[in-house]
């Protein structure tokens, strides 16, 4: 199979009861990009891609749409096999894997549905049809958020990612007490995601405050140098999360013990061929991990959906979804929900999501 055409989309996800806050900025609404693959027997493919601003990661959407367009011309005739795909992006284009994901993923749909088998089973077989979610609050204050955390308990999410960062450490540290006073003792997990925003003065310092509290420290730091140098000193586990860029930082991460797991977003590794990559160097590890993203609509959902359905299910800390965060689906019938605080996958063809292609417009490009 061949890629025979490529069309790419620009579309708008406003925000539910926006803004989505975090200590890298303010989100009043999403700009996702969705890549059309079409084969030459005419099977199509979706792939999505959706940064969260351009300040939350080394991505935004006006980029991945140019390096869509610099690597079109080059992929029209290309072979759709997912490894040999990804080898013929890296030759035309250096970096950029926030983009050459949607290109991974809409191969993924792609051969799925021409060998009538779901996503899950090229990326190894799925080991469950109902994974865990988590939520992530916003950064709020520490009564909003406690009341936040009360009500996501209630319908059975069984993590909750508190965000953190972007003011006064005393103001987190509160937030997270008043949480766990919420939460502790009824068995939900609890990660602190500071988004790259604490310095390591501050990161110790929540660590050495809350030592009564059993959290997850989520890339409190802006760099791999700053993990390295809180490491020995704090008492709780630390997940990467923005630092984890390639697959040879995860080898890194992995193999020296710098970190005790990661929050992992699909785009950002490239997409399900190294997604899979990723998820087999931590399970040779016994590193828990997310298979999540940044944000967008029911492509992204469904590629973090499937893949996470092939974890090992004590390694898989959750799929996040910015499902509770967006109005409606792409695929009306078959869209990703999130119930109860879990998501069921979608056991069709491919990804198992037909997004309405008329809800994009236009393409903004067409090879």
């Amino acid at each position: 199979m061949n890629i025979k055409e490529i069309h790419i989309y620009a579309h708008d996800l406003p925000v539910r009861n926006g803004p989505y806050v975090m200590a890298s900025g303010t989100v009043h609404e999403l700009d996702t990009t969705l890549v059309k693959l079409v084969a030459d027997d005419g099977t199509v493919g979706w792939g999505e891609t959706c940064p969260v601003g351009p300040t939350y990661a080394e991505a935004h959407a006006d980029g991945a749409r140019a390096a869509l367009k610099v690597m079109a011309k080059g992929l029209i005739g290309a072979e759709l096999w997912p490894l040999a795909l990804q080898r013929k992006m890296n030759n035309l284009l250096n970096g950029h894997n926030y983009s050459k994901a949607a290109i991974d993923i809409a191969a993924h749909d792609l051969v799925g549905k021409c060998l009538g088998i779901n996503v899950a089973d090229l990326l190894g077989g799925a080991m469950t049809d109902l994974l865990p979610s988590y939520y992530a609050t916003n950064v709020g204050a520490p009564d909003d958020i406690a009341r936040l955390a009360g009500e996501k308990l209630a319908e059975g999410y069984p993590r909750l990612q508190v965000k953190i960062g972007g003011r006064p450490v005393e103001i987190d540290i509160e937030t997270i007490r008043k949480v766990w006073e919420v939460i502790g003792g009824s068995g939900m997990r609890l990660a602190v995601d500071g988004n790259r925003s604490l310095t390591t003065r501050d990161a110790l310092r929540v660590s050495r405050e809350c030592p009564d509290i059993p959290f997850i420290m989520e890339q409190p730091c802006n760099t791999y140098q700053d993990l390295e140098k809180i490491r020995p000193q704090i008492v709780h586990g630390i997940y990467m999360d923005e630092n984890s860029i390639d697959l040879n930082t995860v080898v890194s991460a992995a193999g020296t013990g710098l970190v005790d797991g990661f929050g992992m977003k699909v785009t950002r590794i490239g997409g399900l061929q190294n997604m899979r990559a990723f998820r087999d160097i931590c399970e040779a590890r016994s590193l828990p991990h997310t298979c999540d993203d940044s944000w967008g609509g029911d492509i992204i959902a469904a590629a973090c959906t499937q893949i996470g359905s092939t974890v090992r299910p004590d390694l898989c800390e959750g799929v996040w979804l910015a499902a509770p965060y967006i109005e409606g689906n792409y695929d009306p019938e078959h869209g990703i929900r999130i119930e109860g605080g879990h998501i069921r996958r979608p056991t069709g063809p491919g990804l198992g999501v037909v997004p309405d292609e008329s809800a994009f417009g236009a393409p903004v490009a067409s090879f």
